[in-house]
């Protein structure tokens, strides 16, 4: 019951601390908004304000905006500690690697990816999106953003000791955001349709559940190489 408990204050811990900090420094929550923003502004510029090019393309623009806004933020998910020193003590802790793994990926979710949920609605009436794929552009950022942290963990984990990692850290992303980009993007085109999209939704939310039991353990390894 007591390591019950520990394990329930290191995780609230990290998370605080991380959230903190990231409200100091102000930046890391408003680039990946203003870069949404920019990005979701400037397809109406450039291709034209036709209500229905717009609606047509949205799913797309939608989820390449919110992929590139999350990995703004991706490097720093362990970067602070690993230059202070603090990442070092946390992984010789008694504690299992994987719960801080945890704790600091919904943080950077937290940071990142929700407030691009929250203000979806308005992004999608910039794009002309109905009720319908509107409601499925929710629910698929909702599932979607946690899993693009998790697999941007796996990256952040192995670049970490390296002193300008921000493009491998594209790199070996990117490849594997795909499959998230396409299962996402189809479901709001079904939703604006009118058809069912409940199977890219059950294909979006097999692929978080794997990622939440194995991206942990993956992360937590990619670490200890990176620190050794």
């Amino acid at each position: 019951m007591q390591r019950q408990y520990s394990y329930r204050q290191l995780f609230i811990s990290v998370y605080k601390k991380d959230v903190l900090l990231a409200f100091r420094q102000r930046s890391e929550i408003i680039n990946p908004l203003l870069f949404f923003l920019i990005v979701i502004s400037l397809f109406p510029l450039g291709i034209g304000p036709e209500p229905q090019l717009l609606a047509r393309m949205a799913p797309g623009i939608i989820w390449v905006a919110a992929l590139l806004s999350t990995m703004l933020g991706l490097d720093k998910i362990f970067r602070d500690d690993y230059q202070d020193g603090s990442l070092e003590q946390l992984l010789v802790s008694p504690y299992p690697t994987s719960l801080i793994v945890i704790a600091k990926v919904t943080a950077h979710w937290s940071i990142t990816g929700l407030p691009l949920v929250l203000l979806s609605p308005m992004f999608g009436l910039l794009l002309n999106l109905d009720s319908n794929a509107m409601q499925a552009a929710i629910i698929t950022l909702l599932i979607g953003t946690p899993l693009l942290s998790l697999i941007g963990a796996i990256g952040a984990g192995l670049t970490v000791g390296l002193q300008k990692g921000g493009i491998l850290l594209s790199l070996l992303v990117l490849p594997l955001y795909i499959p998230v980009l396409i299962f996402a993007t189809s479901a709001i085109d079904t939703s604006a349709m009118s058809l069912d999209y409940t199977g890219q939704l059950a294909i979006l939310g097999a692929m978080l559940a794997i990622a939440l039991v194995m991206a942990p353990f993956a992360v937590s390894s990619a670490l200890k190489v990176s620190v050794s």
